[in-house]
């Protein structure tokens, strides 16, 4: 028997190689979550974070430029003439606070939207009525669920579902590589839809983070999840184990950062607001929030957005479909003109891989 790649990577000096070859990928992720997040989330600052005075004479007027020239780019100050646009304003989330001067000033918010931006703006204007002598009274106009006081209860549930979404990849990928795709399709259609369920318990009975609309939410949990798996069963026919990374890369690092459940993107670097009006995170953050808090106002955007994400996902196993299908043929030309020594029970286009490496990859791709 001769000495090949097994006897090598048996000794300590190829055992050192492997380990070290595979150290990149959780030192990539490390590089890739640290500027992610930190870049995203370790300094937050409004900019142009819209915000309405309510009045139509020149008091109002001068209040309104005062802000926006102090704000210095932190703010964008309107004036609206009376509290019910103000409101509506706030239901549309056309804006994130809008103070009503006087001698009792109060500020409109709408936490359901994000409680980060309406905590800035009511420092804001917890000032400037401090500076005229008067307390401010805050009235929320869509405050959150009894479940959710944060509001970021929607953030977390996004968290969980992409979780076991793209952990879901690595099995389907890993163990379920001998399978033909179309199986394997299968396969990432059924884990979004147990996925998705799960999901909607935790929102629904278990912690009551939204107190109607559940079915909606479950719906746009499914496509999300869907969208997910399609996309990263797809890329494992290209990637292989450094599908691990990429949807890391795709469904945590850029998507977390950018879906606004935390921190909406005024107040956020511009990289990851412009990422917030595509994303398929921010999709499903604001897409739930529109249809539980804000009477399904631009919904319909934002499933598409999902949609798109799904559709891309179906696109991605169409490739990889392709892909597969031509190294099959590839495989199956050489054979046949070959001659046969050896029978054996395995068809040469079917892949076949050692428990060790399916073991692996599937360790490496949800973290372990």
């Amino acid at each position: 028997m001769s000495a090949g790649p097994s006897a090598a990577a048996g000794s300590p000096a190829g055992a050192l190689r492997h380990v070290l070859s595979h150290l990149v990928t959780p030192l990539l992720m490390c590089i890739g979550m640290g500027l992610a997040y930190l870049g995203a989330f370790h300094a937050p600052q409004p900019h142009d974070l819209r915000v309405d005075v309510v009045g139509s004479g020149p008091s109002a007027q001068v209040l309104a430029q005062t802000l926006q020239d102090k704000g210095d780019g932190a703010l964008s100050v309107r004036t609206v003439p009376d509290r019910g646009t103000a409101a509506e304003h706030l239901r549309t989330q056309d804006s994130y606070g809008a103070y009503v001067p006087g001698a009792a000033p109060e500020l409109l918010v709408a936490s359901a939207s994000s409680d980060t931006s309406a905590t800035a703006v009511e420092k804001v204007f917890t000032q400037v009525a401090a500076g005229q002598g008067a307390p401010l009274k805050v009235t929320d106009t869509a405050p959150t669920a009894h479940g959710d006081p944060t509001g970021q209860g929607i953030f977390f549930l996004l968290v969980a579902v992409s979780i076991g979404s793209y952990a879901s990849v690595a099995v389907i990928g890993g163990a379920g590589a001998v399978l033909r795709l179309r199986m394997r399709a299968a396969l990432a259609l059924g884990a979004s839809l147990v996925v998705s369920a799960i999901g909607a318990v935790f929102a629904g009975p278990l912690f009551g983070l939204v107190e109607h609309g559940l079915g909606g939410l479950w719906a746009m949990a499914w496509l999300y999840s869907a969208g997910i798996l399609l996309i990263g069963v797809g890329l494992h026919t290209f990637l292989k184990r450094w599908t691990t990374l990429g949807v890391m890369v795709l469904f945590v690092m850029l998507n977390f950062t950018s879906s606004g459940g935390i921190f909406r993107p005024e107040l956020q670097p511009g990289f990851f607001g412009a990422l917030h009006s595509f994303w398929n995170g921010a999709g499903f953050v604001e897409g739930v929030r529109s249809h539980v808090y804000f009477g399904g106002h631009a919904l319909g955007g934002h499933v598409l957005v999902l949609a798109l994400w799904f559709a891309a996902g179906v696109v991605m196993t169409g490739l990889a479909g392709l892909a597969e299908g031509k190294r099959r043929r590839a495989a199956v030309s050489p054979a046949s003109d070959a001659p046969s020594t050896t029978p054996s029970t395995v068809p040469s286009s079917v892949p076949v891989r050692s428990s060790a490496e399916e073991e692996e990859e599937m360790e490496e791709a949800v973290g372990v």
